[in-house]
């Protein structure tokens, strides 16, 4: 079974561990983390971070917020500790301030503390977030779909998903109205659910749906089992 789920946002480690045990995830599944694991709560998103990189049959999409960190690697630098605001330069500060405005502080207070105890684990985990792709195509029997962070801004059907920009994967919110390819379901996070009407469940149109329900809130995530479109929420 292939499994989805997004915007995860610092949400405890078991109790997420609990949701896959009660959608029956096992090592034959496969699940899509489609960004957004990082930031707002808890710590951050660095012990889930840790879980999915030593899983073979788990795989990270780069959402909005692993690019602002990665943006903002000058923080985790071999001088960092010395870091001076007034030697940033203007697109530092530009990256700096976009990041804290959507929540990094706890994210990268457990970075520097990983970084201090263990810096093999630090470096294996920026690694980790760094090679993570952009969107992966996929197929199940009887159905295709594109499982992306954002969306597809500035949507059309000649373009494939390497014509679109990294902004345009991963800080799109498409309207409700918003249709992409036919034959192909587009699965996304990245716009709370809430926004389209479904506080904490998912939002379905006939060409993409969204997963995000409201974990950067306080709410929880959910999974998507791809094979059946059967929703599983957190109790």
């Amino acid at each position: 079974m292939i499994f989805a789920t997004s915007d995860i946002h610092g949400y405890p480690l078991d109790s997420f561990l609990r949701l896959l045990e009660k959608a029956g995830f096992s090592a034959s599944d496969r699940l899509y983390v489609i960004g957004d694991v990082i930031d707002r709560n808890g710590d951050g998103g660095v012990a889930m971070l840790r879980w999915m990189m030593r899983r073979e049959n788990v795989t990270l999409i780069k959402g909005n917020h692993e690019i602002m960190m990665l943006d903002c690697g000058f923080l985790f630098d071999e001088d960092a500790d010395l870091l001076n605001l007034r030697d940033l330069s203007p697109e530092q500060e530009r990256c700096l301030l976009r990041w804290h405005r959507n929540g990094c502080l706890v994210t990268v207070e457990n970075l520097v503390k990983l970084k201090g105890d263990d810096p093999d684990e630090f470096a294996r985990l920026l690694d980790y977030v760094r090679s993570a792709p952009l969107y992966t195509e996929l197929a199940v029997p009887g159905k295709r779909f594109l499982l992306v962070h954002g969306g597809l801004n500035g949507f059309s059907p000649e373009k494939t998903p390497d014509d679109y920009s990294t902004d345009d994967l991963v800080w799109t919110r498409p309207g409700a109205g918003e249709r992409y390819r036919e034959g192909m379901l587009v699965v996304l996070g990245h716009t709370p659910t809430q926004y389209y009407g479904e506080r904490g469940r998912m939002f379905v149109t006939d060409t993409w749906i969204d997963i995000d329900t409201g974990a950067a809130g306080g709410g929880s995530p959910m999974l998507l089992r791809l094979d059946d479109l059967r929703a599983f929420y957190a109790d």
